[in-house]
């Protein structure tokens, strides 16, 4: 065992999914703008060229974005106080934490999120978290593309041009094939895009703090105020779900390229503080500019404002943000779908991630209703990613971040085979948590309309995401935590 992790070939009759090579075998330069040809293969200490620096600045990259200006603007528009949009924002930032410690396994293990996955779950029961992931970072993609359209949109009726349907279809599909570009070529493109455009978008959120702050009355807001707190915690749950919560199960698929003794604070540090600096800034800045505007709420009408000079410079940049942030789903899609047993390369995933993503966009453009679905989308993936990580990290801290990588890579037999592939601890774990979190949520105004028995019973309340988490992580704590340390002490 080596830095905690296993190297060793596993039980006779395992088997690897990749091809039966070891590990050395896996190894590729690591060269932005080249295609990268790993996927859920195990990255070679020699390709490990990520810093802990570079995760920050990968994670920052992503999140200097104007989708979280509109998550700040949105949380006020449910009617909430400017002041208590600023206690939720900075709240709910606090559980980037989660991203950090999801990060801890990416270097131990050189896998990614639901390959490591596979290890409480089971090869074969880990599929239903798998899906459920796949489906959540397609609607986060879907929700970029969307975004990007509708700017583009903005762009021809600010210079007096309505596209019909035809040039909504044409931006659509340019949107599609921009966005298909990065992921395409992988892990170090990726990271060398994004941390040069952070550098870019940290002067542009200067500019944009010095438009909106001197114009930005706090009297002004007229909101419920304190009799609806419910309201308060409906925004919490979207700041959380968008934020530290929502990116967990990325987190693995980009710490996987840091040394495998990299300091774990460093690893937990680069990669919580990477990503809630940016999201409580611009989310604190999209509050602001709530006041002085609220279409504001729409990223289409974020530069309505600010001063009208500032309309093309902000779209402008504010194209390759989206492109950016949508850079991180479409490649963890592709792994995932990998992670859940699809035969093909991680690339030929990214081409088939982009197809449906690019259908499903088309859908919503031409359907209407975003913020509506997006809202509702962002309060429902809580449901299975809060109960998914109570599991998962539960497990982590158990088996004391010491994996085998041979049995996660075993297409059958190995230390997680258990029952014909299956963990059913973790699994009822995982169904207890998403049950807890369902008669947590509220979730009234969305599709499908559904308002839990406890959030009535607390006049609106929204805890599903903690409720789910904790419930999941109890759960799989008291039914694994004797066994889990057994398995582990058995393998080493």
């Amino acid at each position: 065992m080596a830095n905690g992790v296993d190297m060793g070939s596993g039980p006779p009759g395992g088997g690897s999914q990749f091809g039966g090579g070891t590990p050395a075998e896996a190894a590729e330069g690591y060269t932005a703008f080249k295609l990268e040809q790993r996927g859920i293969e195990h990255v070679a200490e020699a390709d490990r060229k990520l810093r802990p620096q570079g995760l920050f600045w990968m994670w920052t990259g992503a999140i200097w974005n104007v989708e979280f200006l509109v998550y700040g603007a949105l949380i006020v528009s449910f009617g909430l106080t400017f002041w208590q949009a600023v206690v939720a924002i900075l709240v709910g930032n606090i559980f980037y934490v989660f991203l950090g410690w999801a990060s801890l396994a990416g270097p131990k293990t050189g896998t990614t999120a639901f390959m490591v996955s596979r290890a409480p779950f089971g090869r074969n029961g880990n599929r239903a978290p798998s899906l459920f992931n796949w489906i959540t970072q397609v609607g986060f993609e879907v929700e970029g593309l969307v975004i990007v359209v509708l700017i583009v949109v903005a762009m021809f009726v600010h210079e007096g041009i309505h596209l019909n349907d035809t040039g909504k279809t044409i931006a659509i599909i340019l949107a599609v094939l921009v966005q298909f570009v990065v992921p395409f070529l992988g892990h170090a493109t990726i990271t060398k895009v994004l941390r040069y455009l952070s550098y870019v978008f940290i002067i542009v959120f200067a500019i944009m703090a010095c438009l909106v702050l001197p114009h930005a009355h706090v009297s002004s807001l007229h909101t419920h105020g304190t009799d609806s707190w419910w309201l308060w915690t409906t925004g919490i749950v979207l700041i959380v779900s968008a934020g530290g919560l929502g990116w967990t199960e990325n987190a693995a698929d980009y710490s996987r390229y840091l040394p495998a003794d990299t300091a774990t604070s460093k690893t937990f540090w680069a990669a919580t503080l990477g990503g809630a600096i940016p999201s409580i800034l611009l989310e604190l800045l999209g509050a602001a500019a709530f006041l002085v505007n609220p279409a504001v709420t729409a990223a289409a009408a974020v530069p309505a404002s600010f001063a009208s000079w500032f309309f093309w410079p902000f779209l402008i940049l504010a194209l390759p943000q989206l492109f950016a942030i949508n850079t991180i789903d479409m490649y963890s899609s592709g792994v995932t779908l990998q992670a859940l047993g699809l035969p093909a390369k991680r690339w030929v995933c990214v081409v088939i991630d982009t197809i449906i993503s690019g259908g499903v966009t088309a859908l919503v453009i031409f359907k209407g209703n975003f913020y509506t679905d997006l809202s509702g989308f962002l309060d429902y993936i809580v449901v299975w990613l809060g109960a998914w990580f109570g599991v998962y990290i539960v497990d982590y801290m158990l088996r004391r971040g010491r994996y085998e990588f041979s049995s996660l890579a075993a297409k059958h037999g190995g230390l997680y085979w258990r029952n014909g592939g299956f963990n059913w601890k973790a699994l009822l774990s995982l169904a207890a948590g998403m049950f807890a979190a369902m008669m947590w949520i509220d979730a009234a105004f969305y599709w499908p309309s559904y308002s839990s028995p406890l959030s009535n019973w607390s006049h609106g309340a929204d805890f599903s995401w903690a409720f789910g988490l904790i419930v999941s992580a109890v759960v799989y704590f008291v039914l694994s935590f004797r066994s889990v340390p057994k398995e582990v002490e058995g393998r080493s």
